[in-house]
């Protein structure tokens, strides 16, 4: 067996495990995807079919609620994954400038990673911090009134990290 494929199988096993406490409970989907999706980094199909299976859910409910948060990823993102709200205010207030910082800082699109694999960056619906347009959300940290000037600051505090 090589050895992505033990590595890969220990994730399963891990990820069994994490699902056991879910089994035969209501509401748990998302609780129960949020630690797959910290075990693999993100929640590729097998993943999803996994879950699916593992919880006797249908893999239509499993890809529903995971295609709907915008706090799933389906594919691979970097160490620190960064997020420009696109919701009314923060457009408005200049997110997509603030992506366009972002991509030419990074030299990556939404939805890819840097080839150092620390930043991917992605776009969001509203994250409920219109107040602060425009908002880039760093993991779970909200960045409020973010600026093209902040970008680079902020990214090498990020990259000290």
């Amino acid at each position: 067996m090589s050895l992505k494929a033990a590595a890969e199988r220990e994730l399963y096993e891990r990820l069994t495990q994490a699902l056991e406490k879910y089994k035969g409970k209501r509401g748990v989907l998302i609780a129960a995807l949020q630690e797959a999706q910290q075990i693999f980094g993100y929640l590729p199909r097998k993943v999803m079919i996994h879950v699916a299976n593992e919880l006797t859910i249908p893999l239509s409910e499993v890809y529903s609620v995971v295609s709907f948060y915008s706090l799933f990823s389906t594919m691979p993102t970097g160490r620190i994954r960064l997020e420009v709200c696109m919701g009314t205010a923060c457009y408005v207030k200049g997110a997509e400038e603030l992506l366009k910082g972002l991509k030419e800082e990074l030299g990556v699109e939404p939805g890819e990673v840097t080839k150092d694999g620390l930043f991917s960056i992605a776009t969001t619906r509203c994250v409920g911090a219109c107040s602060a347009a425009p908002v880039l959300k760093v993991g779970e940290e909200l960045h409020g009134k973010m600026t093209r000037d902040r970008i680079g600051p902020l990214l090498e505090e990020l990259k000290q990290r």
